[in-house]
């Protein structure tokens, strides 16, 4: 939505994605590079996803102070007033004044027990919201001193970048950039370090917890979406993207279900979500790096059922676009047509298959899905066989590789 926005009102956007996630320093130095390209000296803005902001014109205003002091050559990070002792965030203790409210950095504290988080306020401590403002030079050259390695990769995988589904994606060096912040690699590090105290409403939507809080409640403290029963619940956010869900007799609970995985955590635990997540990547779980929905140059793929020595997937391939010419080692597929009129290879055929047609792809034969209409092709196939993983793939030809 953001880009066909901006498609229609003339203005240009450049959608750059990680190969992975290397967190805030490589992240923000990839967007640094990228920006200096076209005006190293015009502000940027660096912005999480996942903060929630409700007073637009506040904000607005606050970013047009940061840009004048980013265009002085300062490292502008944006703080909020605490409401509470919150041991979750990070905190920023203000030093020397610079302009208005704006003041040096005089040290971060990460995340503190609440007894210091309460003396921290009593200093006049804010919280660190991570957003920054920064000329690209300015803060090229901070990295430069404080993380030259960093700095070497992230542009030589910017060099090496290349164009998948219409974003840049940078090179293979960025998974060799350092994992760390900005914040701890630069900021911290910094003399240009300006913090800008803000006073609206703002809240790190970083787990579910924060999520409840801001969400309506029923008269139980009860938040739900999607297809949700609930009886004899209190204090919990409850939240269905398809299964119906049904909760009894609990308190103080998030239940999430996605067409990946169901969590289930007490409020209080939500923010460990993370050491679910690294428990998954230990045990070589797909869940935890890749979505149900794979998108892909051609089109989409997305399993709906997996047992033993079976997977049936949903693929939609748009107009113009087919997969790689391939065959598989392990095992054999049925494709059925639901929508759309697909191109299909088979050893030595090509045929046009419609709507309601199937066709059977024999172990090892090579073949290729294609769809030559004007609107998506959508088939399901049936895969059997002794091995279904995505490396059992033999590649002869692919229009984008």
């Amino acid at each position: 939505m953001v880009t066909e926005q901006a498609a229609a009102s003339g203005v240009e956007v450049e959608l750059a994605l990680e190969p992975e996630g290397r967190d805030t320093l490589a992240a923000v130095t990839f967007a640094a590079v990228l920006a200096s390209r076209r005006d190293p000296k015009a502000p940027v803005l660096v912005l999480p996803s996942d903060h929630f902001v409700p007073d637009a014109q506040a904000f607005a205003s606050t970013v047009v102070r940061a840009a004048k002091l980013a265009l002085d050559g300062e490292l502008v990070i944006f703080a909020v007033r605490p409401t509470s002792p919150a041991t979750a965030y990070g905190y920023i203790v203000p030093g020397a004044p610079v302009v208005g409210e704006a003041r040096r950095v005089d040290r971060f504290v990460e995340k503190p027990e609440a007894k210091h988080a309460l003396a921290l306020i009593a200093e006049g401590a804010l919280w660190n919201a991570g957003m920054f403002c920064f000329r690209p030079d300015v803060a090229l050259a901070e990295i430069e001193t404080y993380a030259p390695e960093a700095l070497a990769k992230v542009r030589a995988a910017v060099a090496a970048a290349e164009i998948e589904l219409g974003a840049l994606v940078a090179g293979d060096e960025f998974r060799q950039t350092v994992k760390t912040s900005f914040d701890y690699a630069v900021m911290e590090r910094t003399t240009r370090a300006v913090v800008l105290p803000v006073d609206y409403v703002w809240s790190d939507l970083g787990d579910w917890e924060a999520t409840w809080q801001l969400s309506p409640k029923d008269e139980t403290g009860v938040a739900s979406s999607g297809q949700v029963v609930a009886m004899d619940v209190t204090n919990s956010y409850i939240r269905s993207e398809g299964r119906l869900v049904c909760a009894l007799g609990v308190d103080n609970l998030a239940i999430i279900e996605t067409p990946d995985a169901v969590l289930v955590t007490n409020l209080e635990r939500a923010q460990d979500v993370k050491m679910v997540v690294a428990e998954l990547e230990s045990i070589g779980r797909d869940e935890a790096r890749l979505p149900q929905r794979v998108q892909r140059p051609w089109g989409w793929y997305q399993t709906v059922d997996l047992g033993n020595r079976f997977r049936v997937k949903r693929i939609l391939v748009e107009p113009g676009k087919r997969l790689s010419l391939q065959s598989h080692h392990h095992r054999a597929e049925h494709w059925i047509v639901v929508r759309g009129t697909a191109q299909v290879v088979r050893g030595d055929e090509t045929l046009l298959l419609s709507e309601n047609d199937s066709i059977y792809l024999p172990l090892g034969i090579v073949h290729r899905l294609g769809n030559p209409g004007k609107i998506p092709v959508e088939i399901i196939e049936i895969q059997t066989g002794a091995y279904l993983e995505e490396d059992d793939i033999v590649r002869l030809k692919d229009d984008f590789s």
